[in-house]
Parts: structure tokens; sequence; C-alpha cells
């Protein structure tokens, strides 16, 4: 099975809300905090802005996440460090047990340091990528 990491696209944009609310719905299924329901505008300006991401295989979308270069509500002073922000990785459930988490984390690597970055942070945790 070939994973291909490509920049989402709006023909994606009814996928990538499918794959948010099983996630939001799992979400809700076990924990006391989940995601609100995001506005079609967010999902489009980072669509437009290729801060939107998808794993495909097969032709189908099995992973989806978004990335950006700033997260103060989250990182506060922290965000002023020169890193890449992954946010909201949501997994088709046909596809689970990949371990896509691992897969992003490496491309992030390679993201961050084409753009001159020096951390990655995903669920609240900085992953350093080059030495200071």
């Amino acid at each position: 099975m070939i994973a291909d990491i490509q920049k989402s696209n709006i023909n994606d944009i009814e996928e990538i809300f499918r794959l948010y609310k099983i996630a939001t719905d799992f979400q809700k299924s076990r924990f006391t905090v989940h995601w609100p329901e995001f506005e079609r505008t967010l999902i489009e300006t980072e669509i437009f802005e290729h801060r939107q991401w998808k794993i495909t295989i097969e032709n189908r979308i099995a992973c989806i996440w978004a990335t950006t270069f700033s997260d103060p509500q989250i990182w506060g002073e922290r965000n002023n460090e020169p890193s890449v922000y992954i946010h909201r990785i949501a997994t088709n459930p046909d596809f689970r047990g990949h371990n896509f988490v691992t897969e992003i984390v490496k491309w992030a690597k390679e993201y961050a340091k084409e753009n001159g970055k020096k951390y990655i942070h995903r669920a609240y945790q900085p992953i350093m990528i080059m030495q200071p």
C-alpha cells in the first residue's frame, strides 16, 4: 500500500468535513473536550493557503491535517520559536492502524527545514528538528 502526502484541494472539502465529524464524534464519546464544528471558510482558507494536507492511499483520503507557522493561542510566548504547528489530525476509519502520525512527523521535519523552522509542535508537544 503506497501512501502519498499532498496538499488538499477544494474538491476534498466534503471528505475533510466528513473526517472531522467522525473524529469529533469519537472525541465526544471519550472525552469532555472535543473539537468545535469548523467553519467552512476556515477550511477553505487553509486549502487556498496550502495549509491543509492529506495522505492518500489508492486515490482515497486516508488522513488529513492542517499546518500553520503561528499559534499564539495555544503556545503563548513559545509561539516566537520558529515552528511548524500541526493541527487536527483526523484519520479515515478505513485506514486506522497505519501510524499516520509517525509519517506526518517525518514529513513535517522536512517541511519545517524547507521553511526555515526549527521545531514541530503537535498535540501540545514540541519536537526539535535541528540543533540550536
